[in-house]
């Protein structure tokens, strides 16, 4: 599994490791046409930062090359809010004091019918970790009901046994996105004192029995700013490459979520991702992985949403809401998971991805007409 390129890696990625990284390092890195996972921590490395320009050019070119300009649309549901672990960074936390609430099957077909009305195919399912509140029978009504509205549902929710993943696959989910947040087994147990989620493996190990269970599409990451960034943005890159390699019939993705404001107290001592930071995270993640997606979710300011639409973007959330209900007239509303930065509509969204010479997409017809083809 994965793991094991973890602990191989694990001993070259010290502070000192990164320093000796030179310039003529990262110029022999960007005139390779197929980078090595070496090549990669050169291009995460401090003596990249004076390269962003170059790693720009190249990094536009391939996305266009293998994705053309079409930016792929989608927006959360969070369908339920309880939760069992005590996650430090998260508004869901267990001992949080927030709005807790679950949408009925009913309810959350009214929400469905809320987004669907604004044109979006593409919904991701979002719950809580409480097997109890929304366990993966409860999901399984969800997306029964949900399924005829939208032309691909995904799911993002605690990780699943191979036979839950096949079950959900089976009722109508295509894609998977978990975050295994950080990379760092030790900044892991810190920042999940308690819970379910505090088993570092069987998360790490769960987009493996997702591809295996029949999902065609998988979104991974780590929460930036949790850990160390470069360590954590090049495991991630190293984990999508794994996951492209063992399962070439998968379509994977890479997300580049950074820490939001949300109901708590906890502070990261990592160092700070700054806007440099994340763009030259992304950039290394395109050119290390040219043929995986990028998203980029609404934690980002609508002005760092659309500088960064060049570099390498691929999908983008729009009409974004992190709370449980609030998109229709429902009066089951929830507290949200932490505060969205870009609070645009989905018209204003749309426009904006015009206006910078790309093509909004709010359905990926290839994966209909396979749908379509196997009869659902």
């Amino acid at each position: 599994m994965f793991y094991k390129q973890i602990n191989e890696w694990r001993p070259r990625l010290s502070e000192s490791s990164w320093a000796s990284f030179t310039r003529f390092d990262v110029e022999r890195a960007l005139a390779r046409e197929t980078l090595r996972p070496q090549d990669l921590a050169i291009l995460l490395s401090p003596a990249a930062k004076s390269y962003l320009e170059p790693m720009a050019k190249k990094a536009q070119a391939l996305t266009i090359r293998h994705f053309g300009r079409t930016i792929g649309l989608f927006t959360p549901l969070y369908l339920a809010n309880y939760c069992s672990n005590g996650c430090l960074y998260c508004s869901f936390h267990t001992g949080n004091e927030i709005v807790r609430c679950k949408l009925t099957v009913e309810q959350a077909i009214q929400e469905g019918m809320a987004i669907s009305s604004t044109g979006l195919q593409h919904l991701l399912l979002l719950t809580g970790e409480s097997r109890t509140q929304s366990g993966p029978a409860y999901m399984e009504e969800c997306v029964r009901a949900l399924r005829p509205m939208f032309a691909s549902l995904g799911l993002e929710v605690y990780p699943l046994s191979t036979q839950e993943y096949r079950r959900l696959f089976e009722a109508g989910i295509d894609s998977v996105t978990l975050f295994q947040e950080t990379y760092d087994e030790i900044t892991y147990a810190k920042v999940h004192p308690a819970g379910p989620k505090r088993n570092y493996h069987y998360r790490l190990e769960a987009p493996d029995r997702a591809c295996e269970a029949g999902i065609s599409s998988v979104n991974i990451g780590a929460l930036l700013g949790l850990s160390d960034w470069r360590r954590d943005a090049f495991y991630s890159a190293l984990h999508a490459d794994y996951l492209q390699r063992t399962y070439p019939g998968v379509e994977v993705s890479i997300s580049v979520p950074r820490l939001r404001p949300y109901a708590g107290s906890f502070s990261s001592s990592a160092a700070p991702v700054t806007d440099e930071a994340l763009v030259q995270i992304m950039l290394a993640y395109r050119l290390f992985l040219p043929r995986a997606g990028l998203t980029l979710s609404t934690r980002e300011s609508p002005q760092m949403r659309e500088n960064l639409l060049p570099l390498g973007i691929t999908r983008l959330s729009a009409g974004s809401l992190t709370s449980v209900g609030g998109y229709s007239e429902t009066d089951n509303v929830g507290s949200a998971q932490f505060e969205i930065s870009d609070d645009r509509s989905v018209p204003d969204v749309v426009r904006m991805i015009r206006a910078k010479g790309y093509l909004p997409a709010f359905c990926d017809w290839v994966n209909m007409r396979e749908r379509n083809a196997i009869g659902q």
